[in-house]
């Protein structure tokens, strides 16, 4: 195997889709200082981008991303366009980072799709084709490269055509891309040896050199259904802790002082782009073959029945009837610290408390999104509110302001306190006035 290196300066690269995956990957290779060029469809977006807007909450070693999205712009090496053709003339590098989004149960493969036919259109010889989004296995060799194959060009022989799963976490993007031993894959040796080098820019862990690519993209969808299974495990577990009136947060702490257990939170769900999707890129190869999955379609139900747990436990301790009453939810990300609300548990809970009657003002000030049940205070969340609810951790949300709370709180009854993300101290909170309950 060849170690040929790269120098970035002379790399060309077009990153396509500039999300949460796609914007801090783009920047990466302009901090090592290949010429790069982020195409998005959103018009919107790019022009935000353009202008050095991001509501992304990523760093690199300390630097904001709003602050190394500036300098990049500046320097010339970062770019945002909705012209795929400039991009496709310019480059020789494309990475793909478009999703699969799943809506009740059904994939929607429109986005791949669209982005390998805009590829396709101005595919050239030599040039590599990086897949990094998380696909059905199978679905690089025979989805993607049939259509990338319409140029008239061949994989392995006119273009090289590689995978390579992404495996970042929301948060920690940049540090990750760099330190995060990292699979490669590749229609051929060729291939995969050209994506070792592109890779090879960014990251400085470990690049392990599969030999398939339907081994990677299978690696990377158990990776994320295996966190999805053993939060379902935890979540039972904090039933039957409550059932026994014992702190699920202290018993997992106990478990895990033994060293093969590793036991993970519970919450009020598990949300996101990637986790809760997980189990629906395997099932279609799955029951093509004829393999049930029995725990892993267990564990997926386990987690989408939380939240309609998390508000029995709202409900039973308000001290006036639903239709009366409100609640003050401080949290709205999909896991703590995150802009990103893209299948929250937060907003599933919202829609159960509203369908039981009870009015919702939701406050997270690193969420972007419009809600109608958003307000932009934690005082207009807590104004008259019977009780709060807390479903993620976010810098600045005043979770323990007591004398705020008791100050604009509803004086009809005790006011209560649920804590699904083990922020409160049960003692401290009683001890306040309130009636306190968690996860």
């Amino acid at each position: 195997m060849s170690n040929k290196h790269l120098d970035p300066a002379g790399v060309k690269v077009a990153i396509f889709g500039l999300g949460f995956v796609g914007l801090p990957l783009a920047l990466s290779y302009a901090l090592r200082g290949c010429s790069v060029t982020g195409v998005d469809v959103d018009s919107h977006l790019v022009e935000q981008l353009n202008s050095g807007i991001t509501h992304h909450l990523e760093k690199y070693q300390e630097t904001p991303i709003q602050q190394i999205l500036k300098e990049q712009l500046s320097s010339g090496k970062f770019r945002a366009t909705t012209d795929s053709a400039e991009a496709l003339a310019n480059c020789s590098f494309f990475v793909m980072t478009v999703g699969i989004p799943v809506v009740n149960n059904e994939h929607d493969f429109s986005h791949i799709e669209s982005c390998s036919r805009t590829i396709a259109s101005g595919l050239k010889k030599g040039d590599l084709v990086l897949v990094r989004s998380t696909l059905v296995p199978g679905m690089t060799r025979n989805f993607v490269r049939p259509i990338l194959e319409e140029s008239g060009l061949k994989a392995g022989e006119d273009f090289y055509l590689a995978y390579s799963s992404e495996r970042i976490a929301e948060g920690k993007a940049f540090d990750e891309f760099e330190n995060m031993p990292t699979l490669v894959s590749g229609f051929n040796d060729a291939s995969r040896e050209k994506a070792r080098q592109l890779m090879g820019i960014v990251t400085k862990a470990e690049l392990h050199l599969a030999s398939s690519i339907e081994a990677v993209e299978s690696a990377k969808v158990m990776e994320n259904i295996s966190r999805d299974v053993n939060i379902a495990m935890v979540n039972e577990f904090a039933r039957f802790c409550e059932g026994i009136e014992i702190d699920i947060f202290e018993v997992i702490k106990l478990a895990n002082t033994h060293k093969r257990v590793k036991l993970l939170m519970p919450g009020p769900g598990v949300g996101g782009y990637c986790i809760p999707n997980a189990l629906h890129y395997l099932t279609p190869k799955a029951d093509e073959l004829g393999v049930p999955l029995k725990l892993l379609r267990t564990a997926r139900k386990i987690n989408e029945d939380v939240p309609a747990f998390v508000v029995s436990m709202v409900t039973k301790h308000l001290p006036v009837a639903p239709r009366d009453a409100k609640v003050a939810v401080l949290g709205l990300a999909m896991k703590d610290y995150s802009s990103d609300d893209r299948l929250s548990p937060a907003l599933e809970v919202i829609k159960l408390l509203e369908m039981s009657g009870i009015k919702v003002a939701a406050f997270d000030p690193a969420v972007p999104t419009e809600h109608s049940f958003k307000v932009n205070s934690l005082e207009e969340a807590v104004q008259d509110a019977n009780a709060i609810l807390v479903l993620a951790k976010q810098n600045g949300i005043g979770y323990s302001n007591y004398r705020l709370f008791k100050s604009l709180m509803s004086q009809a009854g005790a006011p209560v306190i649920v804590d699904t993300k083990n922020l409160y101290n049960r003692t401290e909170v009683e001890e306040q006035g309130f009636i306190f309950n968690s996860i």
